[in-house]
């Protein structure tokens, strides 16, 4: 069913274009906030250099001024013993020149910093997604995902933060200290030096406390995200909480997770109040004794009035911006420490990921499989398959059936590649699957499943699921072919109509015929039948059973059933048990 590419398939297109593409796996950047920070600053570094840029010039004009205050000062004090006028409105033009482009300066940072955050941002977001979407659905199944899915959008708000934080509260206070020292050392050697060595202990003193609360936040980051999942993991399984009359007891243990997760923040806010209150009372005696040391060099002659200005200014500037640069580096320790915690639980190395040298698959698919000698075990347990061989050949349909337990859907989910064979190999017209990209395999399959999956999304959306560029108009055809036409055209919308969570508006008969549609637009030459019918009623079963019976024609099926009658028209019936083949020929073993 081919067809021309959608509208939204080509918008689909063009926003990949903006994906950043990992140069190298993201996994290398779990627990290293600070990597993997200034690799994304690195992606879009011209407009970091505007944004920084700018900052620092507005910072050097802001303490500049203190300079051009005490030379006005100076100046007028100059002419009001007859000295020239213009020299004072010269001082003054130069004082409103700073002032003017400390102002821009500001403007010009806050102008880039708009889009370039926003847009880093959403690189982070689009690479932590593509990466975690890389997983097998093994890793998903021991994790909760509604929390890994949290987790994305909670590091690219860090991110956010953190880059504003850097902009806006670290960098100034710490350009701001640097240039006011330098010229403050430019009046008196010794009171330059002394408020040098002063502010640098505060800073260092504020910054080791800071590192020892760097637990607090992360445990408090930590049961955060755990409160968050919990509370989607429920919100999605509502209907399953109010079956079992379990309100009470969810709201119960939401109640102890959420007084935990406000415990934990408490702890961490109090942390940095405490530092603060330090901060507080050694800023203030530390001011004092500026103050009082330029009053006593101006008694004694050894500054100028302009000076004294200066000295105080700049000294009011230093001490305060000690204190707004500790304190926003004590934020920027618990930001920190809570995108450690989420980059450790999304980048965990992919356990499935595709062999270097993996190709798509080699010519036309013809749809030959055979299984090689496959032996496979799941994790902490007995072998499932030892020594099993399997060949099907092309076009051919064969059913699995056997006793729960006896291997036959263990054999599918090898031929999908959810899991790695142990031993042996399976092979496509020839071809070992492992040696085939995820895609290049995806591309030889379809699939019907007993639980379907579909998205909160249309029925047009969910079909065309199959082909992302098909048309509507094969759509449509997808659908009449599988014989779910008539119901969606009567539903409220058409194929307009959101089918509800996870297709909760459906019907389980509805739900199979649209996997089915979506089976029959992506047109691939095996078909993997997962006990396609097992859930549904027998008039359910009989529209399936006729709409697999039109997909089927001119494909290579593999198929597990435990109704047998929907194998009756296989061409063979392999029986299995404890992962071995017992049997194996016509339909007539069912009888």
């Amino acid at each position: 069913m081919a067809g021309t590419g959608t509208q939204s398939g080509t918008q689909q297109t063009q926003a990949d274009k903006t994906i950043v593409v990992p140069d190298r796996e993201l996994h290398v950047y779990a627990g290293r906030p600070v990597a993997f920070l200034l690799r994304y600053m690195r992606n879009r570094a011209m407009a970091h250099v505007m944004v920084f840029g700018s900052v620092g010039l507005a910072i050097g004009c802001a303490v500049l001024s203190s300079y051009a205050i005490r030379h006005l000062v100076d100046v007028m004090t100059a002419t009001a013993h007859n000295g020239p006028v213009e020299a004072v409105w010269q001082a003054v033009a130069i004082l409103a020149v700073l002032i003017a482009t400390d102002n821009m300066g500001w403007r010009i940072a806050g102008w880039f910093a708009s889009r370039t955050f926003i847009e880093m941002t959403g690189d982070i977001r689009r690479d932590l997604f593509r990466f975690l979407t890389g997983h097998s659905p093994a890793y998903f199944s021991e994790r909760m995902p509604t929390s890994l899915a949290a987790r994305i959008t909670t590091a690219g708000n860090v991110c956010f933060t953190l880059e504003n934080l850097l902009a806006w509260s670290v960098l100034p206070p710490a350009l701001n200290v640097l240039l006011s020292v330098t010229l403050m050392l430019s009046v008196s050697w010794l009171m330059g030096g002394v408020t040098v060595v002063l502010a640098a202990a505060l800073c260092l003193l504020m910054f080791r406390l800071a590192v020892r609360g760097r637990a607090l936040h992360g445990e408090y980051a930590a049961a955060a995200a755990g409160l968050e999942g919990e509370t989607l993991d429920v919100m999605g399984n509502i209907a399953l909480v109010r079956a079992f009359g379990m309100r009470t007891q969810e709201r119960l243990r939401f109640n102890t997770l959420a007084g935990k997760e406000m415990g934990e923040r408490l702890r961490s806010l109090r942390y940095m109040e405490k530092l603060r209150m330090v901060h507080a009372v050694l800023t203030a005696v530390l001011t004092a004794g500026l103050l009082i040391w330029a009053v006593l060099l101006w008694q004694h002659g050894d500054a100028s009035v302009g000076e004294v200005v200066m000295v105080i200014t700049l000294g009011f500037a230093i001490l305060h911006g000690t204190r707004d640069l500790a304190m926003a580096l004590v934020e920027t320790i618990q930001h920190n420490a809570r995108l450690s915690e989420v980059l450790s639980a999304l980048l965990v190395p992919h356990d499935m990921p595709d062999r270097d040298d993996a190709v798509p698959h080699r010519g036309p698919v013809r749809g030959e499989i055979v299984f090689e000698d496959v032996g496979f075990a799941y994790p902490g347990g007995a072998k499932v398959l030892d020594g099993f061989n399997l060949h099907i050949a092309a076009g051919t349909r064969v059913g699995l059936v056997g006793r729960s337990g006896s291997g036959k859907s263990t054999v599918l989910v090898l031929l999908q590649r959810l899991r790695f064979v142990q031993s042996g190999r399976i092979l496509i017209d020839g071809q070992d699957i492992c040696s085939l990209t995820d895609d290049g395999l995806r591309d030889c399959l379809s699939i019907v499943p007993q639980d379907v999956s579909l998205l909160h999304r249309t029925v047009m959306e969910n079909i065309r699921y199959g082909r992302p560029d098909a048309t509507d108009e094969a759509v449509r055809a997808a659908a009449a072919a599988a014989g779910c036409a008539d119901f969606i055209e009567a539903m409220p919308e058409g194929f307009a109509t959101l089918v509800g969570d996870r297709g909760v508006k459906l019907s389980g008969g509805q739900r199979q015929r649209i996997a089915i549609a979506r089976a029959f637009l992506r047109n691939a030459p095996i078909l993997i039948l997962d006990e396609a019918t097992s859930a549904l009623d027998t008039e359910s079963e009989a529209h399936v059973q006729k709409a697999l019976e039109r997909l089927m024609v001119g494909r290579t099926v593999i198929a597990v059933a435990h109704r047998l009658s929907t194998l009756r028209n296989f061409d063979r019936i392999v029986v299995m048990q404890d992962g071995r083949i017992v049997e194996d020929g016509s339909p007539t073993l069912l009888e």
